[in-house]
């Protein structure tokens, strides 16, 4: 029975992205509607321990390397390349050094570069001047050294001992790239990423708001004009405004079976009131 709600809430939630562009020819463009089951304390993914920051702001930001995302199983045969065009190890293992996309710029329109990606992890492993509210993650890099910048396009993780499975921890959601040039508190409130999507705005216990970064540093993306998020915390009447056409999606995780006997008791009525 589990298994057969999944499968049915995956089907309603693909027949309803399906149903944005299906009279559009799959052209690119819209607005995606979602629900959000939670107001974050913050827009930084670095500070917050949950998806609930992670889920809207990914898409702001781009990592060094990611999971492949149409590949249900994540493991190190599924890592991709994303700000980093291409990695090696030393040959003592000690020493993981990313090549970088040259081009890519933050939405405020600075340059991305390896100092960047230095700065990011002096923060993360508490080396740098300024400090994040809450390092979340903080024991993820006890085992890295240093990072250094080999000029702008390169960038040197230095090991205290090997560690092939720091690149699953750099492939994470929970893992992206932060500015120099933008400090950790306005990242709370008003994140500049390198991502799909530019930040617009976060209402407290009503909505995020994401829209598209015209000067994607991958060509053809990102397809959506903009994903608005409600944050709805009741399960029960999130999936009800889903029902009703409010929202464009939803999530298997999401539906529990006495919430969906409830549907199908309501949705019943309601049919039985129409005939």
């Amino acid at each position: 029975m589990l298994r057969w709600v999944c499968r049915a809430m995956a089907a309603s939630a693909l027949i309803a992205i399906l149903g944005i562009a299906g009279a559009h020819a799959q052209k690119s463009g819209g607005v995606l509607r979602v629900y959000h089951r939670d107001s974050p304390a913050s827009m930084s993914i670095h500070e917050e321990n949950t998806a609930s920051t992670s889920f809207p702001m990914m898409g702001v930001f781009n990592n060094l390397v990611l999971f492949d995302q149409h590949i249900a199983q994540s493991g190190m045969a599924t890592i991709r390349p994303d700000l980093a065009e291409s990695w090696n190890w030393s040959d003592d293992g000690k020493a993981l050094t990313f090549k970088l996309h040259p081009g890519v710029k933050w939405h405020d329109g600075k340059p991305f570069t390896a100092a960047d990606v230095k700065c990011t992890f002096d923060l993360l492993t508490g080396q740098a001047s300024e400090r994040f509210r809450l390092n979340a993650r903080k024991s993820w890099w006890n085992n890295v050294e240093s990072v250094t910048a080999n000029g702008e396009y390169e960038a040197v993780f230095h090991l205290r001992r090997p560690q092939p499975a720091l690149l699953l921890l750099l492939a994470s959601g929970y893992t992206p790239i932060y500015p120099c040039h933008v400090s950790p508190e306005q990242m709370r409130t008003h994140p500049i990423g390198t991502g799909p999507f530019k930040f617009v705005e976060y209402k407290p216990n009503q909505y995020i708001k994401v829209v598209r970064n015209p000067d994607y540093w991958k060509q053809g993306r990102p397809y959506l004009d903009g994903i608005e998020y409600t944050i709805i915390p009741n399960r029960s009447t999130a999936i009800l405004a889903f029902i009703a056409g409010k929202f464009d999606m939803t999530f298997p995780s999401e539906v529990q079976i006495p919430m969906l006997k409830d549907i199908h008791g309501k949705h019943a009525v309601k049919t039985a009131g129409v005939v």
